[in-house]
């Protein structure tokens, strides 16, 4: 599929706007971090994260989510395991998904980056669709973002090394990257 970017919006996705963003201040998009999440762990297609994201998430409907229901977090993107897109902050917003990370010497990565988020695990593969929709949207995102290149993605875990692990050891770096344009064919 072939996506659009325009004023920090992608095209043909499902919009839902989440309150944990902030400005960017004119800082230059050029990081790209790819994440993992599920809530419960390991549960799909719950709805579950989106209430995470907007900070609606019911304490009672599972044991753990009086512990993490009043996180203030938010990605730019999901992509759960159908392929389906929501977005919940604009890419000019900073979305609150790095936390405390340092990318090459430089800290709090939520100024420089946009997160995305894939429904699953640090402990199975993920669904080709969700690869596939992760490389059209990666592809976008090099065309409007021209400090991004395949350089300039990495994973929670690279930034925040001591605190997350995703997306894991089943994210398949080689068979995403692969699928990529060099930057000269980039808007080719």
């Amino acid at each position: 599929m072939e996506y659009t970017i325009v004023d920090g919006m992608l095209s043909d996705c499902r919009r839902l706007a989440s309150p944990n963003c902030s400005p960017r201040d004119g800082i230059e998009i050029d990081l790209l971090v790819i994440h993992n999440i599920s809530l419960p762990a390991g549960k799909f297609g719950t709805g579950h994260i989106e209430q995470l994201f907007t900070n609606c998430l019911p304490p009672d409907t599972h044991p753990s989510f009086p512990e993490i229901r009043r996180l203030r977090v938010s990605s730019h993107l999901l992509i759960d395991r159908a392929g389906a897109i929501t977005q919940f902050v604009p890419f000019t917003m900073q979305a609150w998904h790095a936390g405390a990370s340092s990318f090459r010497g430089r800290d709090r990565c939520n100024e420089f980056s946009i997160g995305i988020e894939l429904e699953g695990t640090d402990y199975e593969p993920f669904a080709d669709v969700q690869y596939d929709r992760l490389v059209d949207v990666t592809r976008a995102l090099f065309c409007v973002y021209p400090d991004l290149n395949l350089d300039r993605i990495t994973g929670h875990s690279e930034i925040a090394p001591n605190r997350k692990t995703d997306p894991g050891p089943y994210f398949d770096w080689e068979r995403y990257k692969s699928r990529l344009p060099e930057p000269t064919e980039v808007g080719q």
